[in-house]
């Protein structure tokens, strides 16, 4: 009886073959990566290159995976249908916006340049050579295109597909930070003062002295308010308008876990106005107000208020404070210098701001937290100078 091969062996010849008139020789080599449990026939995997070499190193590669227990056989599905199935099936736990982004990205940018290599013959140098060819995307937008790919690839990894992630280690363009504009006390007051008595006065306060972003404001609930306590619960956000179609009105926090927050007492007192302004509206509204969801923010009906439509008003809001080019969410960035400069703790801020880490928000506010400690510093050598007087 004929002996098997075992797991890992191998032979190689070399071969001849004839074309067009002409010869041409190479190496072949062959290797057992296993059996096939149905029909008991080894599986082997087949080898060629030019040299001997070339298909001595191909081939003891193998045999080492193979022999170690790491071996992943080749997958047959290409990029560009690995993609199709990931996109389709792994992202049931992302928000529907970022679904959209992912599947924008793989549609104009990934499946156009790499859909048609097997996912097998996808190595790290053609990922980045892929990268470095996204010329006229910003580095942000570079980088979302690699993070799509990768996490991709990754998921392959887990199922067995590939035995690597091919886009783990690629060199990425820096990420630009973009430069933060928070308001100075002055242009804050004349902000509060213009906003005085408009349908954004309580809006505007509100998200100047927490920080909130203008989709958590619009998304917030009056079940999320504690007055008693004096404490906002940020527990979701208003959906973008084609989101609200899929998904319903509201998705979680941008970092996807809620937070409390206790703001200052003004805050709290902006919020109880709110609440009259409301109740006087409904006076108005009579059968036609409705606030299913009893949103703290809403429309003269009780209507949901898009994000636009805020922007639309705060644009006319800043003009008439002469503050034109101060965006809303500049507020958030004006909270958090303001609390830097109250002496509050990172830790607090990031929790209070919804970042995932203390390290992001060290980062973001990285400059105005350098200029507090240089202002501390100044102080101390005064109160120094004044103590040496003594």
């Amino acid at each position: 009886m004929a002996k098997r091969g075992a797991k890992g062996a191998g032979n190689i010849r070399k071969r001849t073959i004839t074309r067009n008139g002409r010869q041409y020789t190479y190496w072949e080599g062959r290797v057992t990566t296993g059996r096939d449990p149905t029909t008991g026939k080894q599986v082997q995997r087949y080898f060629s290159a030019k040299t001997q070499k070339e298909v001595l190193e191909k081939m003891q590669a193998v045999a080492v995976s193979v022999n170690d227990g790491t071996y992943t056989p080749p997958s047959k599905l290409t990029v560009g249908q690995w993609l199709d199935i990931w996109a389709g099936n792994y992202l049931g736990g992302v928000k529907y916006n970022t679904t959209r982004i992912y599947k924008g990205n793989i549609k104009n940018h990934i499946t156009p340049a790499l859909g048609g290599v097997r996912l097998s013959d996808l190595h790290p140098h053609t990922v980045q050579v892929f990268v470095n060819g996204l010329q006229g995307l910003s580095p942000q937008s570079v980088r979302m295109v690699h993070q799509v790919l990768h996490h991709a690839l990754e998921r392959a990894v887990m199922l067995g597909y590939i035995p690597k992630n091919p886009a783990a280690g690629c060199v990425l363009p820096r990420k630009a930070q973009k430069e933060i504009h928070p308001l100075d006390d002055e242009q804050a007051a004349a902000l509060l003062d213009a906003a005085r008595g408009g349908e954004l006065e309580n809006m505007v306060t509100v998200a100047l002295f927490t920080g909130l972003r203008i989709s958590e404001l619009l998304g917030l609930t009056w079940d999320a308010v504690d007055f008693e306590r004096g404490t906002i619960t940020v527990d979701k956000q208003l959906a973008t308008f084609y989101a609200q179609k899929e998904a319903g009105p509201f998705t979680t926090p941008k970092n996807g876990k809620p937070r409390t927050i206790a703001p200052a007492a003004s805050v709290m007192a902006a919020l109880r106005a709110q609440r009259r302004r409301q109740m006087e509206a409904q006076l108005r509204a009579g059968p036609a107000w409705s606030n299913p969801h009893g949103l703290v923010f809403t429309g003269e009906n009780g209507g949901r208020v898009l994000q636009q439509t805020v922007d639309k008003h705060f644009r006319a809001l800043t003009k008439a404070a002469g503050l034109e080019g101060v965006r809303f969410h500049d507020l958030r960035h004006t909270y958090a210098v303001n609390a830097i400069r109250a002496g509050d703790d990172i830790k607090t801020i990031q929790s209070n701001l919804g970042h995932a880490t203390a390290a992001f928000t060290l980062d973001r506010y990285a400059h105005f937290t350098e200029r507090m400690r240089q202002d501390s510093a100044q102080r101390m050598e005064g109160f120094i100078k004044e103590v040496m007087k003594l």
